[in-house]
């Protein structure tokens, strides 16, 4: 494990407290730390890195620190010879987790990140104490069929397509090696081609989840609330005293797509409350 630190002060939110490599599995992590406070693990979407967070961290890390992965294939982290697998993913953050000497930590995690959270927190409930899963679905057939189109389309033949994007440019800037920007495409693709349904997953998370969906989201808004049912939420009218609540939340934020909730203000106002744990008044 290589630690590359650095001396900023921790109240800096552009630079970090910690940064550095750690091997998981074969795949050589980059990891970031920011901030003091109680830890949150942030989980980026597909394609990007810890940076698609920029805005969010000057509020997050006022009361929490951060600790930003690259996640496999992604940002600093190289793709290496291993398929990239959300199952794999989990099991790498675990060990992640435990070398930078992490316990326990609140998640969240966006789109593919969400992914990435979903199984970690599956298979090592102890690590995690709440989660926040952003535009990620449990199962295939959440997705609009158009979004299953579009996903067959994803291989290294896009690339040319994609040299001009934003999305190529960020990679370029900060990935290891730049040329294989294709193979990630064609990575990216077979992972996304892959039918899944993790409806019997669902029903273990043992810690409290919140979802969080755009109204205009890629998922169907059917699928949405299947999700949030899965977890037993959704189920009765929670009392006056709210005495059959679900330790369990769901916001559909207004005028949103999955493209950009990752960075929406109103997503941090509406995710903090929970993680933080805050009772609301009672009636």
């Amino acid at each position: 494990m290589s630690h590359a630190s650095s001396s900023s002060s921790s109240s800096s939110s552009s630079s970090p407290v910690r940064a550095g490599h750690v091997a998981a599995h074969g795949v050589d992590y980059y990891y970031e730390v920011h901030g003091e406070g109680e830890p949150l693990l942030l989980l980026h979407g597909g394609l990007g890195s810890i940076d698609m967070f920029t805005p969010l961290l000057p509020s997050l890390v006022k009361t929490r620190q951060v600790i930003g992965v690259d996640l496999h294939g992604h940002g600093r982290t190289r793709l290496g010879d291993r398929k990239l697998s959300v199952v794999d993913l989990g099991r790498d953050l675990a060990v992640v987790l435990d070398q930078l000497g992490y316990a326990q930590v609140d998640v969240l995690g966006y789109s593919f990140g969400g992914g990435a959270a979903f199984q970690l927190a599956v298979q090592h409930p102890q690590k995690v104490r709440r989660l926040v899963l952003v535009s990620a679905g449990f199962a295939t057939d959440g997705f609009y069929p158009e979004i299953l189109a579009q996903q067959n389309a994803i291989g290294a033949a896009a690339f040319e397509m994609m040299k001009d994007t934003p999305m190529y440019q960020s990679y370029a800037a900060i990935a290891p090696d730049p040329s294989e920007f294709p193979r990630l495409l064609d990575a990216i693709g077979e992972l996304m081609r892959e039918p899944f349904n993790h409806a019997d997953d669902v029903k273990k998370l043992t810690m409290p989840v919140m979802l969080v969906f755009g109204d205009s989201d890629m998922y169907r808004p059917e699928h949405v609330i299947e999700f949030y049912k899965l977890l037993g939420g959704g189920q009765r009218d929670p009392g006056w005293m709210r005495e059959h609540m679900s330790p369990h939340r769901l916001a559909i934020l207004p005028d949103l797509t999955h493209y950009e909730i990752f960075m929406a203000p109103a997503l941090l106002p509406t995710v903090m409350p929970f993680l933080d744990g805050a009772r609301p008044a009672q009636p």
